[in-house]
């Protein structure tokens, strides 16, 4: 049985996801053709101590960075280093904070320069894939509703659904229960409680749901070397309608 958050401390995950989103927001004006993953990485260590919390990547079961930084084949889990980026890439960026003693959890899928309007259509589906599977995260649904809602958008438009890679709960720990994969049956798996926080975090590739693990232990790739995008939100399930905890606004309204 799935355990809800109290309301303080929802409040106390809302001010740890904010401040995920405003790290995401300044990260977000440095990318740019020519800009080094490194350096995106400095932005984000140094706004999230400055703003009272601690990076929830860094040294995370060994994880040397801040942020994951994945670059165009990269799914998620990529290791930040100091080659530049490309006109016409996509890097997702995903972050976790921990403050006051509560993990916050989103990533954002960046265009670099102008990109193609095949990999524009890939970002679009990806995010409409997160808004879809939040809407099924409501009192009395259950965890294959959310990703039912993921994967019949994505197969639809043709796109491979990441199985390996889940959403998760979240609050003292950067991972704990559900599961929350982006791939399911409506009406099974877990019911979702008034109060459960997770994370959705959709994973779709342009090709084919393959994927493969570097040797650094870290990095996933899609398997036809293709690209993937990754939208993450931290959200809290209520009875109607899910409430979302995390903000893409300080990317998005820049």
């Amino acid at each position: 049985m799935l355990r809800g958050k109290t309301l303080e401390e929802i409040e106390l995950i809302r001010e740890s996801s904010l401040l995920v989103g405003k790290t995401l927001g300044e990260v977000s004006r440095a990318i740019k053709p020519g800009a080094k993953p490194l350096d995106l990485d400095k932005i984000a260590y140094e706004f999230i101590n400055d703003n009272g919390g601690v990076p929830g990547f860094l040294n995370y079961n060994g994880f040397p960075n801040s942020l994951c930084i994945s670059i165009n084949e990269s799914v998620v889990h990529g290791i930040p280093t100091n080659e530049p980026l490309k006109e016409g890439d996509i890097i997702s960026v995903d972050c976790g904070v921990l403050k006051n003693g509560f993990y916050g959890d989103s990533a954002y899928t960046f265009p670099v320069g102008a990109i193609s309007d095949e990999v524009q259509q890939l970002l679009d589906t990806t995010k409409e894939c997160l808004r879809l599977g939040v809407e099924m995260a409501v009192a009395g649904n259950r965890v294959g509703d959310i990703g039912f809602a993921v994967q019949q958008e994505a197969e639809r438009r043709g796109y491979g659904v990441v199985r390996e890679l889940v959403g998760h709960g979240l609050g003292r720990k950067l991972h704990e229960a559900p599961e929350v994969p982006n791939f399911g049956k409506q009406g099974r798996g877990p019911k979702l409680v008034e109060g459960l926080v997770i994370a959705i975090e959709p994973m779709i590739n342009l090709g084919k749901k393959e994927i493969v693990q570097l040797k650094d232990g870290w990095t996933i790739l899609t398997a036809d070397r293709k690209p993937s995008a990754h939208f993450e939100h931290t959200i809290v399930v209520r009875k109607g309608k899910a409430e979302i905890l995390s903000s893409f606004d300080y990317i998005e309204l820049n």
